[in-house]
């Protein structure tokens, strides 16, 4: 016996060799059946010998699957790797049978010290999936997908298309026979027909592995004697598990392996990350429905429908008790037609679609995401292994009532609220450390700086990434800080300080602000490049804003900023001179950061940032005149030759719509932009800049009729041997609009506009709208506004021309004037 193992599936016969699909529910039942039957003094299962110490948290009552074993290099924590077990694996079942039989569980795989040490990007073990460059591990029978995948050549050999639904057929849909044994008799009977035919499959380290099997194999036959072990593996490995091998040939095989030190824990996992979807070579299609399979206790297919009819009614859908009689009727009744000895998913979901879904593949995708695939997360005990950080985490998470959840959702946030504004602040912190857990998200019920929106979802690869941050400290807070003062001593541009600034702040990490503000100082200081200024001053003007919510003193922000828009005032006329195409529409974007960043530190200048340092204007003082001083600026923009068309354009655009032009003036520099003298690619390129990239620039004409009527001429009277060159611009620009826009101003250039760009329009106005105004149906939406405004009366003056909103007493009404 110390020179072979002879492996048979019998009990009484040698070690009884359970060959198996991972994450097969009708596996997972045979292995209980034979165990229960064979009764072994001891089960072997594949999978890392570094979790045998793990195994007896898998009968605490914290813990629920599906999870996964984590291994992780102790130096290089993203060096790591997964074994994921659900509850219909039958890896799982053999560990849950076996400590409720009071069994011993040995993990008998190529250790995970061996494997990490030697995967450069490739996978190791059948269960396993690496988060490092690797496509997961191999494909169901242990084989990796880009080789043999053995179920797909027996179901092609069976005459089956699809490897699942001939799982499903000779499998699933099995019944408990008299036999326990006779299921691994045919599998490995099958695989080794396989092995003979196609060696390893392309996966030659599996002989490596199977060595060390082997060797495991032996050594619990001694001490638990020849018929006392049972193993459960792979089917692939089964074969090779029987074949006559010395002890020193499996030796020689294993003699010289790297090695790592690692560390080794349970990890929830999800159902999704069971998919193959996901990338999980050892994955399955349908984790959602194989869990179903493996806890029915009778009638799968009506209770598959039943739950299908919950989801749908949950969803507000039209689902009745005779939708779900009907399906149950059409799924028998196909499998039938197809030779099937039950419905199997394609059946039920065939149904699905025709019965409950109306033919409608849209809700179908709601039933393949929430119950076929699903999105259950398992739990693990308090007691099991985990790094400091990960400790305090799950501390803060209960403390603010956070749950992990698979599911993504929504969190709306108050941050005038505490508990909320620890939730914002532990999310900013998970964030900094690389931990997405939570991600920003628009707010669809306020845009207000007092309320957040983010979307939670947590993953497992985010425990790799919790241990990876512990090398930053042991809790949230320390890490936090560490990690955000290395990125600002190491940060390589401008713009990445003052974002890492505005994430401090948000994040409220208070200890390494300073350190922060000293960098940033520092570059800004150092740093002549405009474009770098204008790409790093709205984050840092932002930051002024978040600090005031959050009651930070933020005055040597407030210095920074307002000194940096004075450099970005200096700087930016000669900067916008000279500029290439590509160059041009850069530097526009950047005219547009400075103008919202501008306006915002003028509304911070009401004086809620506070006072700066002795001796330095205010935020408040400082606010006062720069909205004045970047109205000059974009005046000596918008009319220096030699600046590009498109930024002189935005220019315009922006001191019209801020009030700063006087009446016509801003058709007096279309004029000047679109005269004959201009080139046509430069008046257009200006044209691109006043009227498009999503200013509301197409609103603008339909309302403007002059300024439609400058840009109609001058487009009339553009060379034909021009008109190819500048036609790219103008589709960029007038594509934008949304097409009631584009169909308006189509309706308006087709009647015509007033002669020579500012005459009156011709009569006969917009098909479908009167050419005057209509007094009456004006004067009906007053009564209506009156409530809207809260005022006490809505007057008119009887031709819809002047209308007047008066409030209520005591001062608290609203007074609107219009016309």
């Amino acid at each position: 016996m110390d020179d072979e193992v002879r492996g048979t599936t019998r009990a009484g016969e040698g070690p009884l060799l359970l060959g198996v699909r991972h994450h097969g529910p009708g596996s997972a039942r045979a292995v209980r059946a034979a165990l229960e039957e064979g009764a072994p003094r001891v089960v072997l299962i594949e999978g890392p010998p570094e979790a045998d110490g793990l195994v007896a948290l898998a009968a605490d009552e914290g813990m629920r699957p599906p999870v996964a074993l984590l291994a992780h290099v102790v130096d290089e924590p993203g060096r790591s790797a997964f074994w994921p077990l659900a509850e219909f694996s039958p890896e799982w079942v053999a560990i849950k049978w076996a400590a409720a039989a009071g069994v011993p569980v040995r993990f008998m795989d190529l250790p995970a010290a061996h494997a990490l040490a030697r995967s450069e990007g490739t996978d190791e073990t059948a269960g396993m999936e690496e988060t490092e460059d690797t496509e997961g591990a191999a494909a169901p029978g242990g084989v990796d997908a880009v080789r043999i995948d053995p179920l797909a050549v027996l179901a092609e050999t069976a005459g089956y298309d699809d490897p699942e639904r001939w799982w499903e057929d000779v499998v699933e849909h099995r019944g408990a026979g008299a036999d326990a044994f006779a299921p691994f008799d045919a599998v490995g009977e099958a695989m080794g027909a396989l092995r003979e035919e196609y060696g390893t499959g392309g996966h030659d380290r599996d002989l490596v592995r199977e060595a060390y099997m082997r060797l495991e194999v032996r050594a619990a036959q001694r001490e638990f004697g020849s018929d006392g072990v049972a193993v459960v593996c792979g089917a692939w490995h089964v074969p090779a598990l029987r074949q006559k091998v010395t002890v020193a040939a499996d030796r020689a095989l294993l003699k010289g392996l790297p090695k790592v030190k690692v560390d080794m824990t349970w990890v929830p996992w999800t159902h999704r990350r069971l998919s193959r979807a996901s990338g999980y070579g050892a994955g399955i299609a349908s984790p959602g429905w194989y869990g179903h399979l493996f806890n029915a206790p009778d009638r799968p297919v009506e209770r598959w429908l039943t739950k299908v009819a919950r989801l749908l009614r949950d969803e507000d859908r039209l689902v009745s008790s005779a939708h779900v009689i009907e399906a149950v009727r059409l799924a028998d009744t196909l499998a039938a037609m197809r030779g099937r000895p039950l419905p199997g998913l394609t059946e039920t979901t065939d149904a699905i679609r025709a019965v409950m879904c109306e033919g409608s593949d849209v809700p179908l995708s709601l039933v393949h995401d929430r119950l076929v695939v699903g999105d259950v997360l398992g739990e693990v005990p308090d007691s099991a292994p985990a790094v400091p950080l990960q400790r305090d985490l799950t501390r803060l998470q209960r403390k603010l009532r956070l749950k992990p959840e698979a599911l993504e959702r929504e969190l709306e946030l108050d941050l005038r609220k505490e508990t909320d504004a620890a939730r914002s602040r532990l999310l900013h912190r998970l964030r900094l450390l690389g931990i997405g857990w939570g991600e920003p998200a628009v707010s669809r019920g306020s845009t207000g700086t007092f309320r957040e929106t983010w979307r939670l979802r947590w993953e497992p690869e985010l425990s790799v990434k919790v241990a990876e941050a512990g090398v930053w400290g042991t809790t949230v807070l320390g890490a936090a800080t560490a990690r955000v003062e290395s990125d600002a001593v190491g940060a390589g541009a401008l713009a990445d300080v003052t974002a890492l600034a505005e994430r401090c702040l948000l994040a409220e990490l208070p200890d390494v602000l300073p350190v922060v503000m000293r960098v940033l100082a520092d570059r800004a200081a150092l740093d002549t490049d405009v474009g770098h200024l204008a790409q790093a001053l709205p984050a840092l003007v932002r930051s002024l804003r978040y600090g005031d919510v959050r009651g930070t003193d933020t005055a040597a922000l407030a210095e920074v900023a307002v000194g940096l828009a004075e450099r970005v005032f200096v700087g930016l006329p000669p900067a916008c001179s000279g500029l290439d195409q590509d160059a041009a529409l850069e530097m526009r974007g950047h005219v547009d950061a400075v103008h919202q960043a501008v306006g915002l530190l003028g509304e911070l200048g009401s004086g809620s940032v506070g006072e700066g340092a002795p001796g330095v204007p205010s935020a408040a003082a400082a606010g006062a005149g720069m909205r004045k001083r970047w109205h000059t600026v974009l005046r000596v923009l918008g009319q220096r030759d030699g600046v590009a068309g498109v930024v002189r354009g935005r220019c315009v655009r922006i001191l019209m719509d801020g009030g700063a032009l006087a009446e016509g003036e801003a058709a007096r520099f279309m004029g000047l932009a679109l005269s004959r003298g201009t080139e046509p690619a430069e008046a257009a390129a200006w044209i691109e800049g006043f009227v498009g990239g999503g200013s509301g620039g197409g609103m603008l004409l339909v309302h403007d009729e002059r300024l439609l009527g400058l840009v109609d001429d001058w487009l009339t009277g553009v060379p034909d041997r021009a008109f190819t060159d500048v036609l790219p611009l103008l589709r960029r620009t007038f594509s934008a609009y949304e097409p009631g826009v584009r169909r308006t101003l189509g309706e308006l250039v087709r009647r015509g506009t007033g002669e020579g760009g500012g005459g009156p329009a011709v009569s006969g106005g917009i098909p479908g709208f009167g050419a005057e105004l209509d007094a009456e149906r004006a004067d009906a939406v007053l009564p209506v506004l009156s409530l809207l405004l809260g005022g006490g009366f809505v007057s008119g003056d009887g031709d819809g021309a002047g209308v007047r909103v008066g409030g209520g007493g005591g001062g608290d009404g609203v007074f609107v004037e219009v016309g």
